[in-house]
């Protein structure tokens, strides 16, 4: 659909939408219940949020390549200010929670809008008769 197109008039865009947990076709802050978990629907425009197959798709990616920058920088960190261990879990442990939890957040929200955005739905078969 074109940028101008009237029928996507306060539909956020994907990456809006991910950031801010905004719903993909009102563009209200309703998409989660809770950390990680959607809303049923939005509770502004009705849209159900259960009939896209988001799942959790995104959590071993993003686990994965959080837990690979934060390692590389707490290495970085610990070579250059030596600091106690103390400091370390003080510090690693509660950013990793909130990277990880952030990131499944948008990550999630970027898949459901995304598909919102294509009308994206389940796998239909279709008998092509090619001759």
């Amino acid at each position: 659909m074109p940028a101008g197109d009237p029928s996507r008039k306060g539909q956020p865009p994907v990456w809006r939408a991910a950031l801010f947990g905004l719903c993909p076709e009102c563009g209200a802050s309703t998409l989660f219940d809770g950390p990680v978990k959607f809303e049923e629907r939005c509770r502004v425009c009705a849209l159900d949020y259960s009939r896209y197959n988001v799942g959790d798709g995104p959590a071993a990616f993003l686990t994965l390549i959080i837990g690979a920058l934060l390692i590389a920088i707490a290495l970085t960190l610990d070579a250059v200010v030596r600091p106690p261990l103390w400091v370390h879990i003080i510090l690693w442990v509660p950013l990793t929670a909130a990277a990880v939890v952030y990131g499944l957040r948008v990550g999630k929200a970027a898949l459901l809008a995304s598909e919102h955005q294509r009308q994206a739905a389940e796998g239909r078969q279709v008998n092509d008769k090619h001759d």
